[in-house]
């Protein structure tokens, strides 16, 4: 077990079971996120100006599909977001964290040690490696800012 392993529960906030009943789909989706370090420096991705939460920063990674472990549902978004092929390592941390607006998400990050093939951006505005101290100068998803202050501060990886 790494000695930084960890929960969280970021910005959760009470829903009331009797307003705005949301019947059908699940409110909480299960999302795989990669954590791949290079040099000292951390792979971000930024979300299209089309998408949700437009232009705002995450970590590469997607949702679970029904029958994959998180680590598989994580080799194959960065085979289609990346077009690499990555060594998944160890659970870093889980984060669940409810959106003001409705939603939730279970965030689970991975260390990824090492990868093969040339970053190819198939899916976001665009990706950078970034110092771990300067994360918290973008702007991040509300669900990734704890997370961010921890890993600028050294406390993970």
């Amino acid at each position: 077990m790494h000695p930084f392993q960890g929960d969280y529960t970021g910005d959760v906030e009470e829903s009331q079971s009797m307003s705005n009943p949301r019947p059908g789909g699940p409110a909480l989706r299960f999302v795989a996120a990669a954590l791949i370090v290079r040099g000292g420096e951390i792979l971000i991705c930024q979300r299209r100006p089309d998408q949700p939460m437009a232009l705002q920063w995450e970590f590469p990674g997607g949702k679970i599909e029904p029958g994959e472990t998180p680590e598989q549902a994580l080799a194959r978004e960065l085979d289609e977001e990346l077009g690499i092929h990555a060594v998944i390592g160890p659970r870093v941390i889980r984060i669940r964290h409810n959106y003001r607006h409705g939603g939730a998400v279970d965030l689970q990050f991975f260390a990824v040690p090492e990868f093969t093939g040339e970053l190819q951006n198939r899916i976001f505005h665009q990706y950078r490696w970034v110092k771990l101290r300067d994360l918290p100068s973008y702007d991040f998803l509300a669900a990734d800012r704890g997370l961010i202050r921890d890993l600028a501060a050294g406390k993970l990886l």
